[in-house]
């Protein structure tokens, strides 16, 4: 197990934002795990978001900027199926321990997780394209 733990650290890469004494633990998950799973796997995710609106009929690129803002934020909330495979996608990346830690806080990390990956995607609504 160690073998993978450091292979998928060294595949992530550095942590991303300030973790200091005062910082929470959800803080610290937060930067040193959420953030770069989902910039290692931003491009994948892009991916399976355009496909899951080609799926859904295509409604999504009729829509207007703002409007393609809210579909993302109402998909990633409302269709359980593809919130959990999202979260698959991250999940996937955590080392064991990192893995110990999510199961004992993981309602208020699945919440941090979803709402990163939410504003991730709408801040590249021009790569959403088909």
């Amino acid at each position: 197990m160690e073998a993978r733990d450091t292979h998928v650290l060294e595949l992530r890469g550095e942590t991303f934002g300030t973790i200091n004494n005062q910082s929470s633990f959800e803080e610290v998950f937060q930067n040193k795990t959420l953030r770069p799973i989902l910039k290692l796997q931003n491009d994948l995710f892009i991916q399976v978001f355009i496909n899951y609106a080609l799926k859904q009929k295509n409604v999504f690129f009729s829509l207007t900027p703002e409007k393609k803002m809210a579909y993302i934020e109402n998909v990633i909330q409302r269709d359980i199926k593809f919130r959990n495979s999202l979260k698959g996608m991250v999940i996937a990346l955590f080392t064991i321990e990192e893995y110990a830690e999510y199961i004992q806080n993981s309602s208020s990390l699945n919440k941090r997780m979803m709402n990163m990956l939410i504003e991730r995607l709408k801040s590249q609504l021009q790569l959403i394209e088909i």
